[in-house]
């Protein structure tokens, strides 16, 4: 049961995760059926103000760190990333944690969690901008960089900003019901569960090829997306075997040909979802799937979504 939630901070918080936490769990919404729940804001030195990452903004800490011992959850929202984190609240967080709290960060909280030790063999996840250096900081965590959030049952990890809406909103659905979940989103205004995960917001740079003999036949691909391109025709172009073209595009790009081809179609596809009215039909043939059938089913392996609800979020 839900009855007890404290929120870990520490300096240079970002205002907004912060306020996702509050938001879903530090408003009395007693009125609207929901039960009500104690929202500790805790520090290391309590009614001391802590910076955050918005110059003038200050947040200050009501509850010091023995707030967290007894709290059925502890949120731990992001904040920038550094070296060290406070030892005092590191162990804080431990002792709460072996206490049987459940522990939820939020974007680059997951930093700070990563820091106590918790997260190692542990699947999380975090923003997609930090799932590199999250990777060398922590190698034993097990992440993954494709999902809104990750439950691991007593530790819950969520992606950038957003996402840390949806892990809160799942935490509460899966302690207090849907129907508090569904209320507490009406009352923000958000859906109370959304489709996909944050592949949907990641940019796909166009893989980059460094050989020069392989330049124009990547230019010539991404000019004719529509086309059949077979490694044997591709390779007569660039006047080299099949095999030598083959090895040398894998070598440059990361990549086989045909991957490298049906993610630049995806790409392109995103672009025509966001940018024109075409239907999915037309979209399909002129990127070079051919059926609205397969676009949409390589759209989702590399989006994470189906092209109408990428259309439905991101068209301009």
């Amino acid at each position: 049961m839900l009855k007890t939630v404290a929120a870990a901070l520490i300096d240079h918080l970002a205002p907004f995760e912060f306020g996702v936490i509050c938001e879903v769990f530090g408003l009395d919404r007693t009125d609207d059926g929901v039960p009500p729940i104690e929202f500790r804001i805790c520090g290391e030195r309590p009614g001391e103000p802590l910076r955050a990452t918005i110059p003038g903004v200050m947040f200050t800490p009501s509850d010091g760190l023995d707030g967290l011992r007894d709290a059925d959850l502890v949120a731990l929202p992001a904040t920038h990333v550094r070296e060290e984190y406070p030892p005092a609240v590191l162990d804080a967080v431990r002792e709460a944690h072996a206490n049987g709290a459940t522990l939820l960060s939020v974007c680059s909280g997951a930093f700070f969690l990563g820091a106590t030790g918790l997260l190692d063999g542990r699947h999380c996840t975090t923003h997609w901008r930090y799932i590199k250096e999250f990777e060398q900081r922590f190698p034993e965590a097990k992440v993954d960089p494709d999902v809104l959030f990750v439950d691991e049952g007593d530790i819950i990890t969520s992606a950038g900003t957003a996402a840390g809406i949806d892990a809160c909103l799942h935490l509460v659905r899966r302690e207090l019901g849907t129907a508090v979940a569904t209320t507490i989103a009406r009352r923000m205004v958000v859906p109370p569960q959304r489709d996909g995960g944050q592949r949907q917001f990641v940019e796909l740079p166009v893989p980059e090829c460094t050989a020069d003999s392989l330049q124009p036949i990547l230019a010539w691909m991404l000019d004719n997306l529509a086309a059949d391109h077979s490694v044997a025709a591709l390779a007569r172009r660039a006047q080299m075997s099949e095999r030598t073209f083959a090895r040398r595009f894998t070598g440059e790009t990361g990549t086989t040909p045909h991957k490298w081809l049906t993610t630049q179609r995806v790409l392109h596809a995103r672009t025509l979802l966001e940018e024109s009215k075409l239907g999915i039909e037309e979209i399909a043939r002129s990127c070079g799937f051919g059926t609205a059938a397969l676009l949409r089913h390589h759209f989702h392996k590399v989006v994470g979504v189906s092209p109408h609800d990428y259309r439905r979020t991101f068209a301009c």
